[in-house]
């Protein structure tokens, strides 16, 4: 039953992302032929059918019993150093970020919080930073456990933050649909997927461009840098965004339960400390 469910999910996917570009069409459309402009809540509603209904229901079928119970989590190193706060936490809630498409069911968002006024807040000014302005930023990003690395991808743009009013309209508004019509690699940006073993691979999204210091086929050790935290995809500000999945494609794969070795799974809104785990032995 998995391989047939896995077909509808991608189904479903391309299915969802046409019926959207066909309303984002009629919109533009309307400004310049005479039609109903009810015609297009037709194909508004059928991509929030299919997006949110028939999706969810494949992603939901295609999960293991077990996968994501707390007695499943699977342990991994952190994969950062120094002192950081969670956000979309799957302590919390599951699924953390809303969605259990591109395997998110349980995957955490965490920035850099060195030091009480560090890192910029949200408010109405200014509209935007530089990524820079982020202590995140540039952050080394390390490999949770010795691992293969099946896919590497840092060519995309880092661009300004969406931390004021303003900006997080426009983000929700008009950038995070444009970025859904691009599939899996417009919204996670810049990003590398390791294969752990035994079925479970991890992923790090929203990665800084050009930064990517190994390639797929390469063999990484628990502590080895990566790469560096950066502000690509659908990333409101500089963070990491991690998750693990039963597969090494985002676009069919399901959200696997993890637990940072001597961290745990921090709540939303707590700071944890990460001392990094030093790397024994180079990779041949």
């Amino acid at each position: 039953m998995k391989p047939r469910s896995l077909s509808l999910r991608k189904i479903s996917n391309r299915a969802a992302r046409a019926c959207l570009l066909v309303y984002l069409a009629m919109v533009v459309a309307s400004f310049f032929a005479h039609f109903p402009y009810g015609w297009t809540w037709i194909p508004l509603g059928l991509w929030v059918l299919i997006g949110f209904g028939v999706n969810r229901r494949a992603a939901v079928a295609e999960e293991h019993p077990v996968t994501g119970s707390a007695a499943e989590a699977v342990e991994v190193a952190v994969p950062v150093t120094g002192r950081w706060k969670a956000l979309n936490s799957p302590a919390d809630k599951v699924p953390s970020h809303g969605t259990r498409a591109y395997g998110q069911a349980y995957a955490i968002d965490i920035v850099a919080e060195p030091g009480a006024g560090a890192r910029p807040r949200f408010g109405w000014w200014p509209l935007a930073r530089r990524s820079e302005a982020f202590p995140a930023f540039g952050a080394d990003v390390l490999a949770v456990a010795d691992a293969t690395v099946v896919h590497a991808d840092d060519r995309q743009r880092d661009h300004l933050s969406r931390t004021s009013w303003l900006a997080l309209l426009y983000f929700f508004v008009l950038e995070a649909i444009v970025r859904s019509l691009g599939g899996a690699r417009r919204v996670i940006g810049n990003h590398v997927i390791l294969d752990l073993g035994d079925g479970t691979y991890a992923l790090y999204a929203h990665l800084r461009r050009g930064s990517l210091t190994v390639r797929p086929g390469d063999r990484v050790r628990t502590g080895q840098p990566l790469g560096r935290c950066g502000n690509s995809g659908n990333s409101t500000e500089p963070h990491l965004h991690f998750q693990l999945m039963d597969g090494a494609d985002p676009n069919t794969a399901n959200g696997t339960s993890f637990t940072w070795r001597g961290v745990g799974v921090p709540r939303n809104g707590e700071t944890f400390e990460a001392a990094g785990t030093p790397v024994t032995a180079p990779c041949v």
